[in-house]
């Protein structure tokens, strides 16, 4: 029983099954939504919601890493899209930048310099990478400095996300919630 008529109706049929699965992975395949923060602030005023700020600068290689191992996950980047508005701020940024009243600014200094907005958010504290998780009103929660895992960023954004953190302490959350996330064996930069 010939299932083809020819050749080339099996090459196209091969090829379109082929093409059907790549599209049915690119589909599925989560990513982070990420926002500058002023779009984070505007959409805040029309549906609350808290934030998680990834500072990073573009010399970074472990922000990268995270970009690729953390935020690249899946489970990851469809939490921060439901409970979040998550923002990328380069803390080498020239741009000014203005929430309400206050307009932050590029600070050079040496070769490099700072955005002063990275600033506020660390604390002073300037290494990278660094989250930083924000209240519904733009307040700081709680900074976090170096590579973070997947699955432990699972966990601290959940912690902060379903506000845990208001009736716990983080060692009493981590006894009870249980990441879909594995641990990582290894880190790939």
């Amino acid at each position: 029983m010939m299932l083809f008529r020819n050749r080339i109706e099996m090459k196209i049929m091969l090829m379109t099954g082929m093409l059907a699965l790549l599209l049915c992975g690119i589909v599925t395949a989560q990513e982070v939504k990420w926002y500058t923060i002023e779009q984070a602030v505007e959409l805040s005023r029309q549906e609350p919601r808290k934030m998680v700020v990834d500072v990073y600068t573009d010399w970074c290689v472990w922000c990268k890493v995270m970009d690729k191992n953390t935020f690249g996950n899946d489970t990851i980047a469809e939490y921060l899209n439901a409970k979040y508005y998550p923002v990328k701020l380069n803390a080498e940024q020239k741009e000014d930048i203005t929430i309400g009243d206050n307009t932050y600014k590029f600070v050079a200094q040496g070769a490099r310099g700072y955005h002063e907005l990275a600033a506020v958010l660390l604390n002073g504290n300037m290494g990278y990478p660094s989250v930083v998780f924000l209240d519904e009103q733009i307040r700081i929660i709680q900074p976090f400095q170096g590579y973070i895992r997947a699955r432990q960023f699972d966990q601290i954004a959940r912690f902060f996300g379903e506000e845990y953190y208001k009736t716990q302490t983080w060692d009493d959350f981590i006894k009870t919630y249980q990441s879909p996330i594995p641990e990582e064996e290894t880190v790939n930069q």
